[in-house]
């Protein structure tokens, strides 16, 4: 789910170092992979508000009437948000009575904004909705059965032998690995075009009079929002040739998206004994959000080793990365990866600037920022880039990626 951010300095959990992975010998980098990602496009809420004119409101929501507002006010101040969009106005989040409400707001809205990203991924990448020969769809602040994925299947045009994986539980970090899942598929299938679609309405989540830091901090950093990344298999990335292996047509296989950035290599991890960092308390009221104070520790300490010898297993190091994509759970774990890593102070630039117009969109994010590299600053070909997220595990989801 989240990684957060505005939360007061305290101790790392208890966690036994991990022994140091053995070093790996350097070694030449692997070709070019099957798996080329060739659009991705994010689609927003029409509802867009300054960070600064949400914090009364939100502090209506979650504060008990005559409670004092100065650490909800500091934590609007020190989110890094300037705007976020939401997926309801404003004012109709205090009459969403109970969790059942809630959802059904996120299936409406979650619909119409998944619908507009497919459609503007697809579209930017030459393709038909027929074309789709794997859809995953990754959501973590609703629930539906059917899920997402089937209802727009039909109401988009879909085939109907289009392989479905819906996906719930992975939070923030589902961007990142939705997509190395993605390539796992176009190994096996290089015919075939996989599409990931997020769709995340944090808002819908906020629990009303709760007051724990928890719930206040979610209200400062997370927004609303959806994207769809649209990947294709190595006989299906632009010469035409092939078709997916359930019949879909040919048409657009060529078509301007072909070109973008390959997934070269992937690597999970888990964290031992981090469950109770980040996810869900689920009752009554719906998710109540878990985040824990200990995340920029676990950071500091285990994503940097985790991450160098993984770039160590392609003969790469840290220098050797051009193109930071780093999920942007909040000004202290941005800091925190900065620190591990010992990057630059704007190698993560591009993730500020999404934290500071969309807020912290949870698996959104990640997919937004990469449509913003390969829209503002494409890097030069030969580039190598690294995406990566965070979410409820502990875990960490790392996509090594050459333009």
């Amino acid at each position: 789910m989240r990684v957060p951010m505005i939360v007061d300095p305290a101790s790392s959990p208890s966690l036994a170092p991990s022994p140091s992975p053995p070093t790996a010998p350097r070694r030449t980098p692997l070709p070019a992979a099957p798996t080329t990602i060739a659009a991705v496009h994010t689609a927003l809420p029409p509802h867009r508000y300054g960070q600064d004119d949400l914090t009364e409101p939100i502090g209506d929501l979650c504060l008990p009437p005559g409670a004092d507002r100065a650490v909800l006010r500091r934590l609007h101040a020190s989110a890094g948000v300037r705007t976020r969009h939401l997926a309801l106005p404003i004012e109709r989040y205090a009459g969403l009575g109970d969790f059942g409400q809630s959802n059904d707001a996120w299936m409406a809205a979650g619909l119409e904004l998944g619908e507009e990203a497919l459609t503007g991924a697809l579209k930017e990448a030459g393709l038909q909705p027929s074309d789709v020969d794997l859809l995953v769809c990754a959501s973590i602040t609703g629930v539906a059965a059917p899920s997402l994925d089937a209802r727009l299947a039909g109401r988009m045009g879909l085939r109907p032998d289009v392989k479905r994986l819906p996906v719930f539980g992975l939070g923030c970090v589902a961007g990142a690995a939705g997509l190395a899942r993605v390539h796992d598929y176009l190994r096996g299938h290089p015919d075939d075009t996989a599409v990931l679609l997020t769709v995340e309405l944090c808002s819908l989540t906020l629990q009303r009079r709760d007051d724990s830091r928890a719930n206040l901090v979610a209200g400062a950093l997370f927004g609303d929002g959806a994207a769809a990344l649209v990947a294709r298999g190595a006989r299906g990335s632009g010469d035409g040739s092939g078709g997916g292996s359930g019949g879909g047509s040919d048409s657009g296989r060529a078509g301007p998206g072909a070109a973008g950035p390959s997934v070269v290599a992937t690597r999970s991890r888990l964290y031992p004994d981090t469950e109770q960092l980040l996810g869900w308390n689920i009752g009554a009221g719906g998710f109540r959000v878990v985040i824990d104070a200990g995340v920029p520790g676990i950071v500091r300490d285990h994503f940097g080793r985790h991450l160098r010898a993984f770039l160590a297993e392609h003969g790469l190091t840290t220098d050797d990365i051009g193109t930071w994509v780093c999920h942007p759970g909040g000004p202290r774990v941005l800091s925190a990866v900065t620190d591990a890593l010992g990057l630059p102070a704007d190698a993560l630039d591009s993730a500020r600037r999404s934290l500071a117009a969309v807020g912290n969109m949870s698996s959104v994010s990640v997919l937004h920022i990469l449509q913003s590299i390969r829209e503002s600053r494409p890097p030069h070909p030969g580039t190598w880039g690294l995406l990566m997220a965070m979410g409820p595990g502990f875990c960490s989801e790392l996509v090594l990626l050459r333009w």
